[in-house]
């Protein structure tokens, strides 16, 4: 539906009373806004009511709306998790966003394995194994593995046991004595599940067993002289105590339970979270959040649940909180649904449940006061940086660009890389791959071509068929190519084909392939050097750059490198890498006539025969 054929208060009236997700566009298409209702007729008429006091943030938004849209659900729960995606996808303007996107390590222990390991895990599968965490320290979940393996001497490997016993030999943590070998059969299974159980012991808090024993051996060491095993004994007894020290009690009812608190000023917030495990304090972190001003505490917890905890791997039994917020029965249930148990949300009014609270909040005022200079040099680096290259081009509202580069090794399997950055920082889940499939050699505009064709191709048609979420759906405010005039123009060529109308903006290099000023249609822009502006078409630079060289290596390492040279008769891996060494791309190959291609180490005359018609 065309902006300019969009009747608003005629679509007003057309609006059904059922729950949805309601979705509101700006002047230039854009998503400015999502929202949950249980009634999509009443929720959104209240918008563009001018006797409803709506608040600041709202009555501005409203200035820019020019349509919406919406989805109808069954539910309000299914359009809470359908709003909760939309939000995650299209990180609307005047939605209450997390700005940081963390996730926490978990141990786990592979308990449905006949002799189980002790792993680092990302995430909380339906599995057999136990899982602890998550830990806000990725190291510090890399120590305590590496100091279970010095206690417990449980195997790290992947070998599939106890199939593959005694198949090869024992590996350097048998022989430096962090492993008692099950791989060998030098363990019987019972022993090893003794071992296994400690480990689950140590992992759910219990240390004094193992801190008696190893102050009993470090003392008996001692004792018969051998220091050397005495210091080792102790080493190991400090970083029990280290690790002990930091699970700190908190309560002695032994749940799990996060607690969450909000400091804010103007349109910063942060959100301190607690994270307590078996009634243990494990840790604490701390969030950035990006507000509109006027927003409550209660919307800003409420926003931030509903963003975190659509994401984390792991949900606790209970989060208590500043503030209550609107949603908590629904939030519960969702949470609940997603956890596969009861979730509750509480506002703790007095004792020592307050008092974290409360703790939680001074520490998210401490963080907020702290970084408050340090967001507003990031926001200069960032949206600042954005606004500069704005004004530099004369365009307004860039939020999306996307900068493309393409790799080769002398004209050999050509990749092309696309990385975005929104609001001047990186949006790594966006960033996409191509193997260059149609264009043979060191042809970069003919590989640009093909990528940028692909890529918007796919966008046209996600927009068509998946009502606007594919992967390819969102498309940039400016697109930046690392190249002058050539590269601009080919861009041009590929949207003008497809009937789409977005900038296009190079990045002009000096002899020294430094960028020195942006081709922008058809002139050269000076840029100063020293602005914020170009430090972020040069970051954007490099990143399209290491991203393309990252992808080419990767293809390489898998030994998935395919050369041209390879559907050539006689032409095998000897002569073809002797071709490479001695040619520098395909075309000088092309250029080659029998009698030079003969003269090359590992060719004969039936080979380079073979070579010179394949080309010709």
């Amino acid at each position: 539906m065309e902006n300019n054929n969009f009747d608003i208060q005629e679509e007003l009236k057309k609006l059904p009373g059922r729950p949805g997700v309601y979705i509101m566009h700006d002047e230039q298409d854009r998503i400015i806004y999502v929202g949950k209702a249980v009634s999509l007729k009443n929720r959104v008429r209240q918008y563009f009511q001018s006797s409803r006091n709506k608040g600041v943030k709202i009555e501005q938004m409203v200035t820019h709306i020019r349509r919406f849209e919406y989805i109808v659900t069954d539910s309000e729960l299914e359009a809470l998790v359908l709003e909760c995606n939309l939000i995650k996808e299209h990180r609307p303007k005047y939605n209450t966003m997390l700005m940081d996107d963390k996730t926490y390590p978990f141990i786990k222990v592979t308990t449905g394995e006949d002799f189980p390991r002790v792993l680092l895990s990302r995430k909380m599968l339906k599995d057999r194994s136990r899982y602890f965490g998550p830990y806000t320290s990725a190291q510090a979940v890399r120590d305590t593995i590496d100091l279970i393996h010095k206690l417990y001497h449980v195997r790290s490997c992947s070998r599939n046991l106890p199939r593959d016993i005694g198949k090869e030999r024992p590996c350097l943590n048998y022989h430096i004595h962090q492993c008692d070998a099950p791989c060998q059969g030098y363990i019987s299974k019972e022993e090893y599940g003794k071992a296994i159980n400690e480990v689950i012991r140590f992992l759910n808090g219990n240390y004094d067993l193992i801190l008696g024993e190893l102050e009993e051996k470090m003392n008996a060491a001692s004792e018969a002289l051998e220091f050397e095993r005495a210091i080792e004994y102790r080493e190991l007894l400090n970083s029990v105590k280290k690790v002990a020290q930091k699970q700190k009690i908190t309560d002695s009812s032994g749940e799990d339970r996060d607690v969450l608190a909000v400091a804010s000023e103007e349109e910063d917030a942060v959100v301190q979270v607690f994270f307590i495990r078996g009634g243990r304090l494990i840790g604490r972190d701390h969030f950035y959040l990006r507000i509109s001003k006027g927003d409550g505490r209660a919307e800003i917890l409420d926003s931030f649940i509903k963003q975190y905890y659509a994401g984390t791997p792991y949900i606790p039994g209970e989060l208590m909180l500043q503030e209550e917020v609107e949603d908590q029965q629904l939030l519960e249930t969702w949470l609940g649904a997603k956890r596969g148990q009861k979730v509750v949300i509480k506002v703790p009014k007095k004792g020592t449940k307050e008092k974290l609270v409360e703790l939680a909040a001074e520490n998210a005022r401490l963080v907020l006061t702290k970084d408050r200079e340090r967001l507003k040099r990031e926001e200069g680096r960032t949206i600042g940086a954005v606004k500069e290259l704005a004004s530099l081009l004369e365009l307004e509202g860039i939020v999306r660009m996307e900068a493309y580069d393409i790799s080769n090794t002398n004209g050999f399997e050509s990749v092309g890389s696309m990385v975005v950055y929104e609001k001047g920082k990186p949006k790594r889940n966006d960033y996409r791959k191509f193997k260059i499939r149609g264009i043979k050699g060191a042809d970069d505009y003919g590989s640009m071509r093909e990528v940028l064709t692909r890529r918007f191709t796919h966008g046209l048609k996600e927009r068509e068929e998946n009502e606007g979420l594919g992967k390819f759906t969102v498309f940039p405010d400016l697109i930046l190519m690392d190249g002058g005039k050539g590269q601009v123009n080919v861009a041009l060529e590929v949207l003008d084909s497809l009937h789409l109308n977005i900038p296009v903006c190079g990045m002009v290099k000096d002899d020294y392939h430094r960028t020195r000023g942006l081709y922008y249609q058809n002139e050269e822009i000076p840029i100063d050097k020293s602005s914020e502006a170009f430090r972020l078409i040069t970051r954007i630079q490099d990143e399209a750059h290491r991203f393309a060289i990252e992808y080419h290596r990767q293809l390489r390492g898998k030994g998935q490198v395919h050369s041209v040279l390879d559907d050539i008769e006689g032409i095998g891996p000897a002569r073809r890498k002797a071709l490479m060494r001695h040619y520098l791309s395909l075309d000088a190959i092309r250029a080659a006539n029998v009698e030079e291609l003969s003269a090359i180490p590992s060719m004969n005359e039936k080979a380079a025969e073979s070579v010179y018609k394949f080309f010709h």
